[in-house]
């Protein structure tokens, strides 16, 4: 490893000798002090978490994202076309070794420079939150500055129901003819209103398993977080809401009621000890307004309790933020092993943009191609040439774009969710060890076979 320790050495040395390390420091502390100062929050718990780690961890991410990808570009392509890759090439040691260590160098710039701007941010959350009046301080530690697991009610499997209402359907002419596949989304949306709708006057339940963690959570409290839908607007813009938390029948219930905005997430706490000797969690909401609420089963209701402290989630969440630099740092240099520097970073921002993209990938491949389905007929157009082309493609870029996008450690920490050392495992396994160790083949292949006596810059 001396070789390719030394090669990382030496890229590193050559990263500082840039512009573009000294311009960076600069807007990353900018990012960490100034912008704290400059914009300001509302008074809340929520808006001061929004300046200080929403915005500034998006910001630290995006500038270290797009200085790894110029760097991984950089370093590699300009050494080829300036002719100083040969006196490199011409030692004992393997060209893999030189990509490695190229790529070893960037992230240890990326090491250095993410663990000073991630605790700079995390020294000037707690000292801002030392400022903050007793009330809104007490809601940051229980709501932000803490790790929460989660619990949530699973949806019941409808597919036995789908199935009987689809057979239903398909006996009518006119559905008949319609696309099936269009048929049953539609089916599968109606009978999924079932489980999330709460008329006018009604009221829905939620049976919510805690799991192992009731042994955890005695006498500790909980909180609830929801978000439902209208099917009308309220001229206050809020809704009466009655809630009722605990077994029913017992002395141990919790009601409550209160005014909800629709269409924005509401957390409030619950007393400790409500679920029963099994670990369930009974909910009741009852609707007593003249309009329909609807409570999706993804982001509805769900039952947040503390499980860690805020110190080592946010380590955990910074290194997930890692293992994306990393990811970038192989695109890059994947792109400038056979690549010039300016043809390699287009290709490498061409590539990142695709990846951000994933939500018009993902429509494509549920419509099932470019043409999409005729929403009058219900009918998927004719399948064109470019369908069958792109359709395999989009799917497996798909796969792809998920297991990387699957982790949101700004959104975690801003809203206290725990980040688990597995998540951080699986994310370094899908992010750097499989797709980044694709790359990093593709690389170090086109660098190994790649000729390097004809790059000659032109005089």
């Amino acid at each position: 490893m001396r070789p390719t320790l030394a090669i990382a050495q030496l890229t590193l040395k050559a990263a500082f000798r840039y512009r573009l390390v000294n311009v960076l420091v600069v807007l990353l502390l900018g990012s960490v002090v100034a912008l704290p100062m400059i914009l300001k929050h509302d008074g809340t718990a929520q808006g001061f978490t929004q300046i200080l780690l929403t915005y500034t961890l998006s910001l630290i991410t995006t500038l270290l994202g797009f200085a790894t990808l110029w760097l991984g570009c950089g370093t590699l392509a300009r050494e080829v076309q300036e002719c100083q890759i040969q006196m490199v090439v011409v030692k004992p040691i393997a060209r893999w070794q030189i990509w490695l260590g190229k790529w070893l160098g960037i992230m240890t710039l990326n090491a250095l420079l993410l663990a000073v701007s991630g605790g700079a941010v995390y020294f000037m959350l707690q000292w801002r939150a030392n400022r903050l009046p007793p009330e809104v301080q007490m809601a940051l530690r229980n709501e932000v500055l803490v790790a929460r697991g989660s619990a949530k009610m699973p949806m019941p499997d409808i597919e036995p129901e789908v199935e009987r209402l689809m057979q239903e359907r398909l006996k009518q002419t006119t559905v008949a003819q319609m696309d099936r596949g269009f048929v049953r989304k539609q089916v599968q949306e109606q009978v999924k209103a079932r489980y999330q709708l709460v008329p006018p006057g009604s009221v829905k339940p939620w049976l919510i398993d805690l799991g192992l963690a009731r042994y955890t959570l005695k006498d500790q409290p909980l909180y609830l977080r929801v978000k439902f839908n209208a099917a009308a607007k309220s001229a206050s813009g809020t809704f009466i809401g009655v809630w009722q938390v605990g077994p029913p029948e017992t002395p141990r219930v919790w009601r409550e009621q209160m005014n909800l905005a629709p269409e924005t997430f509401t957390e409030f706490e619950i007393p400790p000890n409500l679920f029963d000797t099994n670990g369930v969690l009974t909910i009741f909401f009852m609707n007593p307004n003249d309009t329909a609420f609807i409570f999706s089963p993804d982001d509805g209701l769900e039952v947040l309790y503390k499980v860690g402290g805020f110190g080592a989630n946010f380590v955990r969440g910074v290194g997930i933020i890692f293992c994306w630099l990393g990811l970038l740092a192989s695109l890059g240099l994947a792109a400038s092993s056979f690549l010039s520097f300016p043809v390699a970073a287009f290709a490498s921002v061409a590539v990142l943009i695709v990846g951000l993209s994933s939500g018009t990938i993902a429509q494509v491949v549920q419509e099932g191609g470019v043409s999409g389905v005729n929403h009058d007929t219900g009918v998927i157009d004719t399948p064109t040439l470019v369908d069958f082309v792109l359709l395999p493609i989009f799917r497996q870029l798909l796969k792809l774009v998920n297991l990387v996008e699957g982790f949101s450690p700004v959104d975690s920490l801003s809203t206290g969710r725990s980040i688990t050392w597995l998540e951080l495992l699986q994310a370094f396994s899908q992010i750097v060890l499989l797709i980044g160790g694709i790359l990093a083949a593709i690389g170090m292949i086109s660098f190994s076979r790649r000729e390097l006596a004809t790059a000659q810059t032109q005089q």
